[in-house]
Order: C-alpha cells, then sequence, then structure tokens
C-alpha cells in the first residue's frame, strides 16, 4: 500500500512540474570553465555547469573552448558562436540591451577574434581598449601587426600599439576589422568597448537600460 501511495504522488509531481517550453533560438555568446553564456530566445543566461536555464538547456560541461548542451533530451558539443535556429523568420533589427550595475557600470559578454571575454561598455573611450596581459590571451600579437604609439592613462602616459581586430561580438552584434589599442601593462583592467564599435550602433541610454541595435 505504502508503494503504491509513493508512486501516485511521483506520478502528480510529474504531471504538476513546469514544462520547459521548446527552444527556437540558442547561441553561445561566452565560454568559461564551469559555465556557459547562452542566449536563449533572446534571453541572456549564465548557466553552471550540471545547471539548467528555465528553458530546459542543461549545461553538462563547459570550459573556455567548448561546451556540452543538452537540449530536448540530447547532447552536443557548442564552440564560441554557434547557433541552433528553427525560427526563420528574419528580425526587423538586431539588438542587444546591457542593464546598468550596482556601480552605474554597463558590463556584458562578448568575444574578439573567437575568445570570449568580459566587456566594460564605455561610450568615453574613443577606441577598443585591451591590456597587454589580455591581449596575449587573446593571441592578439600586438607587437607584430600592430603601429607602436603611446596613449594618456590615469598613471600617465602609456606604451601602446594601433591594431585591428579580425572580429568582435557582443550579443548577436558582430563587427570586422574593428580598430582598437594595446596598452603596455594591466590597464585597463577589463576590456573597454569604445566607440571604434559603438559607432557603428544606435545607442539608447533611459538611464538603467543601454539598448544597442545595428544600423541599416
Amino acid at each position: 500500500m505504502l508503494n503504491l501511495i509513493c508512486r501516485v504522488i511521483a506520478h502528480l509531481l510529474i504531471l504538476l512540474a513546469p514544462v520547459a517550453e521548446a527552444v527556437e533560438q540558442l547561441e553561445v555568446q561566452g565560454l568559461f570553465s564551469g559555465k556557459a553564456v547562452l542566449l536563449i530566445d533572446g534571453q541572456m543566461r549564465i548557466v553552471a555547469q550540471g545547471m539548467s536555464s528555465p528553458e530546459g538547456v542543461t549545461v553538462v560541461e563547459a570550459d573556455s573552448k567548448s561546451a556540452l548542451l543538452e537540449i530536448d533530451g540530447k547532447q552536443k558539443r557548442y564552440v564560441l558562436g554557434n547557433r541552433v535556429s528553427t525560427d526563420f523568420a528574419q528580425s526587423a533589427s538586431v539588438q542587444e540591451q546591457i542593464m546598468v550595475n550596482r556601480n552605474g557600470m554597463y558590463r556584458s559578454y562578448g568575444s574578439i577574434n573567437g575568445h570570449s571575454v568580459n566587456f566594460l561598455v564605455d561610450t568615453g573611450a574613443t577606441s577598443i581598449a585591451i591590456n597587454s596581459v589580455d591581449a596575449k590571451r587573446l593571441g592578439i600579437q600586438y607587437r607584430l601587426d600592430g603601429e607602436a604609439t603611446h596613449v594618456s592613462t590615469a598613471s600617465g602616459r602609456a606604451k601602446a600599439w594601433r591594431i585591428k581586430l579580425k572580429s568582435v561580438k557582443l550579443g548577436r552584434l558582430k563587427q570586422s576589422d574593428v580598430e582598437a589599442v594595446v596598452i603596455e601593462g594591466g590597464y585597463p583592467r577589463e576590456v573597454l568597448l569604445g566607440m571604434t564599435f559603438l559607432n557603428q550602433l544606435k545607442i539608447q541610454n533611459d538611464g538603467s537600460v543601454m539598448t544597442l541595435e545595428q544600423k541599416k
């Protein structure tokens, strides 16, 4: 009798459990050790290894190179930029929205030359700015391919190199051959997404949300 009651309760729990809706669009936007940044039907989700998004996408494994995802009971390995879509309706425009954080900053995930990065969106920066440590991590050969120059920083004048990045992505927004500057040392601490990228976009900011839209 007890076993029968347990089976009935288990069956009721299954029936009452929320059912994840079918995923129509999914894109891998960032890969890190133990977590993946996914754009699922227009919603950005940061999902840790072994966890599932509200839409039912499970991150089985994740590192900086790839993620093993389980969707509708099927597992497949994805790399940065992989996109799955069952919705073939063409979007009227491509845009991304970034929420301001408690420090008044706009931070988001993206990629440079196919490598995941954390961006600090800075409309006051004339160019994308990367410190030399991050540049080496991203495989940017700035000394070989760049043009030597100097820039002013909070600590004074610093040696730098002007370069062009093959690709820069912020969510679904992507640009090629984007001008940037690599600064010797540890400044800036984060990759600044400056106006050499942002100039190609329509920008709206209501103080709490920054909307970036691809110009038509």
